[in-house]
């Protein structure tokens, strides 16, 4: 039985306290927040003891922690747990500066211990099964890549004056997922951005409509999109397109009821947002963790795909101010 410390009781960290509960080779023995109510909440949820972020971290009662703070606590949040021989699961992003990150690679590589990038989207089923058949040689030699992610409303002012902007927060998600598909490292980014949604968003400096132009050294092209707004729902679309045919990952609907009449065909509308559409990755991500330290076994997203999704990001919030491609 793998014992876990969650550190950071808010909304991701419930998530991740419920999929432990599915889990049947790990447990929350401790949990941690800034604030005393989310950690008593959860606490009684989970049956663990609360503690202070040292304590959890050097708790001999927790074999492995969570991170699921604010981004900016990561850094030292990481080096703490290093330090004591924790393995380490870590939402993204790790750091929004790169050099950073680099610093938290040094502790972990020093120290020895198991990390893992928590890019979640990654193990969601569809996405994984395509990436699975891609790799297979399906659709012969990839070609292009098209990500396509648009959230159904911007969060609120405060956070995006916070976030890192628009390719550090939301895209980066979508550029580890180009990583993934295509195989290889991007060498070349080129992105364009407005603010389209809320000019209160390009008053804070960031743009909320943005699309991304990536090519590798052989040549293969990915184009990601991604919007602060769609009327829809949750838009989480993928397609790849091969020297022999094509793979696509269509939008997960509430349910999969189909109704014809005379106006046409309708269907239910998509999931709402990430918490529901990425509920079974967030599980299957925390169980490929678990599996990983149990079985002694490397585990993916590594730390160095932290760095390296954070880098194209930070090419691409250079690309999108000076108007220039970026090569990396």
């Amino acid at each position: 039985m793998l014992n876990l410390g969650l550190l950071g009781c808010g909304r991701i960290g419930v998530v991740h306290a419920r999929s432990a509960s599915q889990i049947d080779t790990a447990r929350v023995t401790a949990v941690s927040d800034a604030f005393d109510d989310p950690a008593n909440a959860l606490a009684a949820k989970t049956g663990a003891q609360v503690l202070d972020s040292d304590a959890l971290i050097n708790s001999k009662d927790v074999d492995a922690v969570v991170i699921g703070t604010p981004t900016d606590t990561h850094y030292d949040l990481i080096h703490a747990a290093a330090a004591a021989g924790k393995a380490i699961f870590c939402e993204k992003p790790i750091d929004m500066s790169a050099d950073r990150i680099r610093d938290c690679i040094k502790a972990v590589e020093g120290a020895g211990v198991p990390f893992m990038t928590a890019f979640n989207r990654r193990f969601d089923p569809s996405f994984a099964n395509l990436q699975k058949r891609l790799g297979g040689g399906e659709i012969g030699d990839t070609e292009l890549v098209t990500i396509l992610s648009r959230d159904p409303a911007p969060p609120p002012i405060s956070y995006i004056k916070s976030s890192g902007g628009i390719f550090r927060d939301m895209m980066i998600h979508d550029l580890d997922m180009a990583r993934f598909l295509l195989g290889e490292d991007p060498v070349s980014v080129f992105a364009v951005g407005s603010a389209l949604v809320d000019p209160d968003i390009g008053a804070a400096g960031d743009v909320d409509t943005a699309a991304v132009t990536l090519t590798t050294a052989s040549g293969k092209i990915c184009q990601i999109s991604n919007s602060r707004r769609a009327a829809y729902g949750y838009d989480q679309r993928i397609e790849v397109h091969g020297s022999k045919g094509m793979l696509r990952a269509a939008n997960v609907h509430e349910n999969t009821v189909e109704a014809a009449t005379q106006s046409g065909f309708k269907t239910a509308p998509v999931m709402h947002f990430f918490l529901e559409r990425y509920e079974s990755a967030y599980r299957a991500e925390l169980a490929h963790f678990v599996d990983c330290l149990t079985s002694s076994t490397p585990m993916t997203p590594s730390i160095t795909d932290g760095l390296k999704a954070q880098q194209l990001a930070d090419a691409a919030t250079l690309s999108c101010k000076t108007g220039q491609p970026v090569t990396l």
